[in-house]
């Protein structure tokens, strides 16, 4: 007669499985001074979720070599005050509309192990914004395509009129590459923020130019913060440490876009350290009791760095998009 024994563990009031008991592609790891974080990891590539604080990605991976932007001074850093928690960040907006949520930036959620290669992270309900966020990942089992669903729900007792906002950090001194699709409304193809509510709308940077069909962004600019309204759905960013990270989301111009200016798109390029990349999805009105999701989708690539005084390989970086099944327009 076999006997068959299952080994729970009871964590702050939950009962989970074991390590051996848990899905394919999914651990319970300790990673930058944070404990039990949920691993979704394959044989090239791995990401490690923070649900302590913030509902972030603390590692994107691919084959050892991490793509977000970690301030050590971060580590194991937790309560709502706001300030600090690098790392691979979500958020809502529009930006300057909607109120502080400490909550949901900063404050804990709930991690759940939801089957192979995948997790869910729940934020606690936010009075502020009215809404409680949940966010899905699922790592491909074979790639280092990572899908990410958020979804914002409605738990107020008035209409929301939020959107979602990604503001992953990668590690700087990298090349942005985003193809420039559809009718712009600036002239120049992007805007730049000046601080104190100014928005440039023809600016001038020489660390930003146009590269046939692309805007490219070879380092930081005189101001960091630039819109973009390109319908495109994809940009990628050329890594020091030779990775080439594509997100790709979904553009409709028919939505309506209610962040400042319209924008589907912004980079915010502070200094040498650290460069955020951010899809902007369009307004999604829920009312009481509703729900809306947005996802977005990433891809890391090998690729060399270029080399001083060299300029990124177009061609290449096309070839390695088209790769993921992402249609490039002319």
């Amino acid at each position: 007669m076999v006997r068959v024994i299952l080994v729970v563990l009871i964590v702050f009031g939950q009962i989970k499985l074991s390590h051996a008991e848990l899905p394919e592609g999914t651990k319970r790891v300790d990673f930058f001074g944070y404990q039990d974080c949920v691993a979704l990891e394959n044989d090239v590539a791995r990401v490690v979720l923070c649900h302590q604080a913030g509902g972030r990605v603390l590692e994107y991976s691919l084959n050892g070599k991490n793509v977000i932007y970690l301030n050590p001074k971060d580590a194991g850093v937790s309560g709502t005050n706001g300030s600090g928690m690098t790392g691979g960040r979500f958020d809502i907006g529009p930006e300057h509309i909607i109120p502080r949520r400490n909550l949901l930036w900063a404050g804990a959620w709930e991690a759940e192990i939801t089957g192979p290669y995948s997790a869910r992270l729940t934020s606690q309900f936010d009075p502020a914004t009215g809404v409680r966020l949940t966010r899905e990942f699922t790592l491909s089992p074979e790639s280092t395509e990572l899908k990410v669903v958020q979804t914002i729900h409605n738990e107020s007792d008035e209409q929301k009129p939020w959107c979602h906002w990604s503001r992953t950090f990668a590690v700087g001194r990298g090349i942005v590459l985003l193809p420039l699709e559809g009718f712009s409304k600036y002239p120049n193809s992007y805007v730049m923020g000046e601080g104190r509510g100014l928005l440039h709308f023809r600016p001038e940077d020489p660390m930003i130019t146009i590269r046939g069909n692309y805007l490219e962004i070879t380092g930081p600019p005189q101001f960091p913060k630039l819109g973009m309204d390109s319908t495109a759905g994809w940009f990628t960013y050329l890594s020091p440490n030779d990775l080439l990270f594509t997100k790709r989301f979904r553009v409709d111009p028919n939505d309506v876009y209610n962040e400042v200016a319209g924008l589907t798109t912004s980079i915010w390029y502070p200094d040498n350290e650290m460069v955020e990349l951010e899809p902007i999805g369009p307004r999604q009105l829920t009312s009481p009791g509703e729900s809306a999701s947005y996802a977005e989708i990433w891809y890391l690539d090998e690729m060399d760095f270029v080399k001083p005084g060299e300029q990124a390989d177009i061609q290449k970086i096309e070839d390695r998009v088209r790769a993921h099944g992402i249609e490039l327009s002319r």
